[in-house]
């Protein structure tokens, strides 16, 4: 595959950041010096990935003169206020889920918990008593079709979950936007939270697991069908997810003391997520291809 020149820039730009990303994420790539000029080449196949790739990653110090081609070969790897300033929505998600862990206190504040569960419910002595899902849409209570995402049961199950989005969502955003992952991840949430209630019935769930395996899936199946470096996953992960999967719908977690698994979640976000992945991956190949 012959290499292309994917970025033309002054030398006075700093690149450095921007190839050390490549590095990890063993992007092939080479950067030369030509009429005044840095050029970033990439095999062409995946030029339009670099590019889009560059264009919503921080820009390094414009003072900086030296070229790309002068600096050390060890580059610094971007510290988190880069990270986020590239990936925003990824930060405003686990921040809302922060605010939500702290406000109901990780599940305990069982009056603030009740305006963002699924199914809006009362305590009767020791009983749950749950509002029809029906009576809370007529009323206009839409917003419980999604916030049950944004609820944790515990420091373990926000710390897990709060990685794996970081991990997955950035991928996404920065490889089709902030307004994508923020549409998916309510779309993943939506059947994943409709997905328990039906095969679960009336309770109490919550989290961003059913999202965490929609974005799995779609990561997945989308670099099936249009590889990508950013959704290039190490096999070690995929494998681990799905046989954590395995292992929660055996019942075996929740025997050892994890509590009761939202198992109908994690299904439905993985397979509407794998959805998802076939029908955007079908169409960036098909763009590849135009």
């Amino acid at each position: 595959m012959s290499a292309v020149a994917v970025l033309r820039l002054p030398l006075s730009v700093d690149l450095s950041g921007f190839v050390a990303l490549l590095r990890r994420m063993q992007v092939p790539h080479r950067v030369s010096e030509e009429a005044g000029e840095q050029v970033l080449w990439a095999p062409e196949n995946i030029a339009d990935d670099v590019r889009s790739l560059y264009q919503r990653f921080p820009v390094g110090d414009p003072e900086h003169e030296l070229p790309i081609v002068e600096r050390p070969a060890a580059m610094p790897r971007p510290g988190f206020a880069q990270q986020l300033r590239a990936s925003p929505a990824t930060g405003i998600i686990l921040l809302l889920c922060v605010i939500v862990a702290a406000v109901t206190q990780l599940g305990d504040n069982l009056s603030a918990l009740s305006g963002l569960t699924f199914l809006d419910f009362s305590i009767r002595g020791q009983y749950i008593q749950f509002v029809p899902l029906s009576d809370s849409l007529a009323s206009g209570q839409w917003w419980r079709l999604f916030t049950p995402m944004l609820i944790h049961f515990g420091f373990l199950h926000i710390a897990m979950n709060g990685m794996w989005f970081w991990e997955l969502g950035r991928r996404i955003e920065v490889r089709q936007g902030s307004i994508n992952l923020i549409g998916l991840s309510l779309l993943f949430s939506l059947v994943s939270n409709f997905a328990q209630y039906l095969f679960g019935g009336p309770s109490l769930f919550g989290g961003l697991s059913g999202v965490l395996y929609g974005l799995l899936g779609h990561i997945w199946i989308y670099q099936m069908m249009a590889p990508n470096p950013l959704y290039h996953l190490p096999r070690g992960v995929l494998v681990m997810m799905l046989v954590w999967l395995a292992l929660c719908m055996s019942g075996l977690v929740s025997m050892i003391g994890f509590g009761q698994i939202a198992n109908a979640a994690h299904v439905g976000g993985l397979v509407i997520g794998c959805l998802t992945g076939l029908l955007g991956g079908l169409w960036a190949r098909r763009k590849q291809m135009a």
